[in-house]
């Protein structure tokens, strides 16, 4: 059995801490790591990566470029951070995407999607790359999220014994409108303006729901508008085993759609739903599996040769 080196860089992390624990169970995966106090390191980071068959980032965006300076051309990285998802010379690490898979395989540098923007691309890319959705038609997108999204300190916040009231309802957040998915949403669904974008955080651990409402007259589509755009993306994804699209319509028998449902799982499921009218488009998936470190999971296993889907949850 072929046996693979990888290196987390920055494995305290949420992320890292996920991926980590997933990989530890591997027969075919050796995990290096640091001591404790070689943890910040630069030098003894450098020397992992450039040992490792594969190296995640799982850092802030400035720490993921400064290691990245040292990083040999052969040396393969998956950078969970915001730091590399619109450049040029990274590939964008969502498989199913157009020839994204193809690209992921060939490379040495894979950045990772954000969580809302995987939601919101599995829903617009396809549109735009099939013609049934104009580039610049004005997209708006609200995606609710478990509070692991944000990460160690709101998840301390939100698990403290003695906490603010606030974080027992929903709470709209980036609302300067700058949200950081923001540029990859826009540019790797090749819309030709950013998203009108809402994040909600709410008071469960986690699970996200995506959702875009457009009207009939957004599509390129005359009748039957949502079994068109039902059956396209099914189309689209077919070949793609994390991805489940529903028939038209198709939603939970009490009329209501749980952003939880997936948690703890890679998959990540479409729903089209609606009426002559308008368009209710939805994914729902956990932020924190296809979201994050399952993404870069699925990531790592294209780039080492390794089955796509090997120590995913689905």
């Amino acid at each position: 059995m072929q046996k693979y080196q990888v290196f987390i860089d920055g494995s305290v992390g949420t992320t890292g801490l996920r991926i980590y624990e997933r990989l530890a169970q591997s027969d075919d995966i050796i995990l290096l790591s640091l001591a404790e106090e070689q943890r910040k390191d630069i030098n003894a980071r450098i020397a992992l990566m450039h040992q490792a068959d594969l190296t995640f980032l799982c850092l802030p965006d400035d720490a993921a470029k400064e290691i990245v300076q040292y990083a040999l051309p052969h040396n393969k990285i998956c950078d969970t951070s915001t730091a590399h998802r619109t450049h040029k010379d990274w590939v964008y690490g969502f498989p199913e995407l157009g020839q994204q898979r193809e690209k992921i395989q060939q490379a040495t540098r894979v950045a990772i999607p954000g969580c809302h923007a995987t939601g919101f691309l599995a829903l617009i890319r396809p549109l735009v790359e099939l013609g049934l959705l104009n580039a610049d038609y004005p997209v708006s997108c609200h995606s609710l999220t478990g509070y692991s999204g944000g990460g160690k300190q709101m998840i301390a916040d939100y698990q403290a014994s003695e906490r603010t009231n606030a974080l027992s309802a929903p709470r709209l957040y980036g609302l300067g409108l700058s949200h950081k998915h923001l540029p990859e949403m826009q540019q790797i669904s090749g819309m030709s303006a950013p998203p009108m974008f809402c994040p909600v955080v709410d008071d469960y651990y986690s699970g996200m729901l995506v959702s875009v409402v457009l009207p009939r007259q957004a599509f390129n589509l005359i009748n039957n508008v949502g079994e068109q755009v039902a059956t396209q993306l099914k189309l689209y994804y077919q070949g793609s085993p994390l991805i489940t699209v529903h028939p038209y319509g198709e939603h939970h028998s009490d009329g209501t759609l749980s952003a939880n449902q997936l948690s703890g799982k890679d998959n990540l499921e479409i729903f089209i739903l609606g009426n002559e009218h308008q368009i209710l488009l939805c994914t729902r998936f956990d932020n924190l599996g296809k979201g994050a470190s399952g993404a870069a999971i699925q990531c790592m296993n294209l780039l080492l040769g390794r089955t796509e889907t090997l120590d995913l949850v689905f």
